[in-house]
């Protein structure tokens, strides 16, 4: 299973923009991605293309979110998801 840390990049955190952002990009992968807060059990992950699961994690400017994925392309889809999580998107 293939596992990468991001920090919430935006100023407000993972609100409703930047989660429809990120959970569009994460519906259109070959693979599942779950999401978590660091030091959350894996099996406490959510999925990481539900808007709803995004905003209920209460990520903070800064927050560390653990992402992970099995399957082919794991690794590509998961350093295109922490882009999107690291990226300003309020900024733009």
């Amino acid at each position: 299973m293939a596992e990468r840390k991001a920090i919430i990049g935006g100023r407000v955190g993972l609100h409703a923009r930047p989660a429809a952002i990120f959970a569009e990009a994460a519906a259109e992968l070959p693979v599942e991605v779950t999401i978590a807060l660091e030091g959350e059990p894996a099996e406490d992950a959510m999925d990481a293309s539900s808007i709803l699961s995004l905003m209920g994690l209460g990520a903070e400017h800064g927050t560390t979110v653990v992402l992970r994925a099995e399957g082919d392309g794991a690794d590509a889809a998961l350093d295109q998801l922490v882009t999107i999580l690291e990226t300003d998107h309020d900024a733009e």
